[in-house]
């Protein structure tokens, strides 16, 4: 046992190794030359004006930073989306800042970008929390004009959901600190206030060569949609600042007067911290994601005192249910159990794998978090629901579709954690992208995927071998291989968990040690929500 736990904790450290060196090359956006480049313009960059921004020495976790990676390499690649999300405290409210990266093409926006721009708003209206811009675009770029502007999820919602959360009385702000160009401007204008930095930050619906072209007058930018104008001629703007950091001054003074906010209720104590030391998760996660362990090790190193009061201990051993705490608040836990189990009937059940029994404990567990307004917490590692005759005659279909009704009319906030496998059905039953969590993290150890790397390559050889001898062609066991070696690696890319982060089907990868401070943050921003629908299943067939 002592072998493979240093097995495997060297080989997840070389993870969060590599983890730490992909954050350092995302936070450089588009490069050191393009950083030096706005510094000469007298403006900060996007990182450093939320930095500004924030309160020292407080928490905060960062949305979508691997959002775009290797997705538009033809392009010169979008380094986390050319837009830096993070949830924070300004003058201790806290917050979720948006700021365009104007290193990353001019902070264009590509499609990820919009993507995780509506992301960004959606974690406020979901929360209602205050959300703060940071513009500074070229607007859309054009060469991608076609994914980006018509689509109901495309650059318009926008706008769209500025006047929503408007209308919620979600506070927006938003600082113009450089280029706010065409349909962007109204971004900035439908926002609640609105601040623009001197001689850096412009507004306008054309810039000075598209309206020499279009009428035929000439003018400069600056006389054009400048601070001077928008805030002395035509009102657009509240408030002119000199330079960056005196609009984030003005920020953090209109934040520190806001008033409180009703609260969702939900139960919290003074945090401690685990019993079992956090650090053994290195050691206990598998380097292969076939093999067992027991999932309780890891509940135990993410919870307050390692305390866990399971749910129906002895029955649907497969999903682990029960109440904890972390750091401070009360959850309830639905996590897949990674070790072979016994039932009480003598028979042996695989882990990572629902069965029936284990849907149904599981749909009572969420039932009975959604009446006593607990948060749900999600760890999943899980290849998916069993098959075979003996479970589809037990009803294994009806029982899981209890289990998926009952994630998507939860009502209390869900948290979602993907430790290691996330395959096929199991993804939505434990409540996957699909299934609305406030936050879903992946550890570096995660795979997402309808199946296994192993299972998809044996699929897909048998179709491509099947296709060849059709067209008369001999399959020698060495060119099998060849072309087993060559659709494992394929999938193999398409199901790392950084795969999955560069499309935002989760909103960060995250060193476990941080999983924490994630739902903690996650259940204070939820707290600004009160729970306005009850909780109900619908029509399910019993």
């Amino acid at each position: 046992m002592e072998l493979n736990y240093n097995i495997n904790e060297d080989y997840n450290k070389l993870k969060i190794s590599d983890l730490n060196k992909r954050l350092e090359k995302v936070k450089l956006g588009g490069g050191k030359a393009r950083i030096e480049k706005q510094h000469t313009k007298g403006k900060l960059t996007a990182r450093e004006r939320i930095n500004y921004l924030l309160d020292p020495k407080t928490k905060s976790i960062e949305i979508g930073a691997f959002a775009g990676e290797e997705m538009y390499q033809k392009q010169g690649g979008c380094p986390s989306g050319g837009v830096v999300v993070k949830i924070g405290y300004v003058s201790g409210k806290q917050s979720i800042v948006v700021a365009n990266d104007a290193t990353v093409k001019a902070g264009a926006w590509f499609p990820i970008t919009a993507k995780k721009n509506l992301r960004a708003q959606e974690i406020a209206m979901e929360n209602r929390l205050p959300i703060i811009y940071l513009v500074d675009s070229a607007g859309v770029y054009l060469p991608m004009q076609d994914e980006i502007f018509p689509d109901k999820e495309h650059f318009g919602r926008i706008f769209r959901n500025n006047a929503v959360m408007s209308s919620m009385g979600i506070t927006q702000i938003a600082a113009v600190m450089g280029s706010c160009v065409a349909g962007g401007a109204y971004l900035p204008i439908m926002s609640d206030e609105a601040l623009i930095v001197d001689k850096t930050g412009s507004i306008f619906l054309a810039g000075s060569y598209l309206v020499k072209a279009a009428i035929g007058e000439t003018i400069d930018n600056e006389t054009l949609g400048g601070a001077t104008t928008h805030c002395e001629i035509s009102g657009v703007t509240d408030y002119k600042a000199k330079d960056d950091k005196d609009a984030l001054d003005t920020i953090k003074n209109i934040m520190e007067k806001i008033g409180n906010y009703d609260k969702a209720g939900f139960n919290r104590v003074k945090p401690s911290k685990p019993n079992e030391n956090p650090e053994d998760i290195f050691g206990i996660i598998p380097k292969s994601r076939a093999d067992q362990y027991d999932m309780l090790e890891i509940i135990k190193r993410l919870v307050d005192k390692s305390e866990f009061e399971q749910y129906k201990e002895g029955y649907g051993k497969t999903i682990l249910t029960g109440y904890a705490r972390i750091d401070g608040w009360a959850v309830g836990i639905v996590a897949n159990q990674r070790k072979l189990v016994k039932t009480k009937k003598g028979e042996m059940q695989f882990g990572g794998v629902i069965y029936s029994d284990s849907a149904d404990k599981a749909t009572r567990f969420i039932a009975n978090c959604n009446q006593k307004k607990i948060p749900l917490v999600f760890l999943q590692d899980v290849t998916g629901f069993m098959v075979g005759s003996k479970s589809e005659h037990g009803g294994i279909i009806k029982d899981g579709a209890k289990m998926v009704n009952a994630v998507s009319n939860s009502v209390v906030p869900k948290f979602t954690v993907i430790i290691g496998n996330s395959y096929g059905a199991g993804n939505y039953a434990m409540c996957g992208k699909a299934y609305d969590p406030r936050l879903i993290v992946a550890w570096p150890s995660a795979e997402l995927a309808v199946m296994s790397g192993n299972s998809a390559a044996k699929v897909l050889l048998q179709i491509e071998t099947a296709s060849l001898k059709k067209q008369g062609k001999k399959i020698t066991p060495e060119v099998e291989k060849e072309l087993y070696d060559k659709i494992k690696a394929r999938y193999d890319e398409q199901v790392s968990p950084y795969y999955a982060a560069a499309r935002l089907w989760t909103d960060a990868i995250i060193n476990p040690l941080d999983t924490r401070t994630w739902i903690s943050m996650g259940i204070e921003a939820a707290n600004h929500a009160p729970i306005e629908k009850k909780f109900n299943l619908g029509v399910i067939q019993v």
